[in-house]
């Protein structure tokens, strides 16, 4: 069953540049992963700075790879953390209807 994290990131005034450079690294990297389903980026139309990650992976298992991939601890721990005034990750699975 599809594993979802929803991301919303705030990035600080002046950090814009960086850390779009870091998303879109991020992009290439975790779509080549082989339990990644799908990794979309946005940017907000009305808030600057403000961005919105829509993240699904085969299951859980996969999505724990990816958090403990090394590009995931050299990009998003060991810059993003320090790049954005708030962070959100909000994780989900497929509700099945018959």
């Amino acid at each position: 069953m599809p594993y979802v994290a929803a991301v919303t990131w705030q990035a600080t005034t002046g950090t814009e540049q960086r850390v779009e450079e870091i998303l879109a690294e991020m992009a290439v990297l975790t779509r080549a992963e082989p339990g990644c389903l799908m990794y979309e980026v946005h940017r907000s139309v009305d808030r600057p700075g403000a961005y919105f990650l829509y993240e699904q992976f085969v299951d859980e298992a996969a999505f724990i790879l990816h958090v403990g991939s090394d590009f995931y601890a050299r990009l998003i721990l060991g810059e993003v953390v320090g790049l954005v005034d708030h962070r959100d990750r909000f994780l989900y699975t497929t509700v099945a209807f018959a």
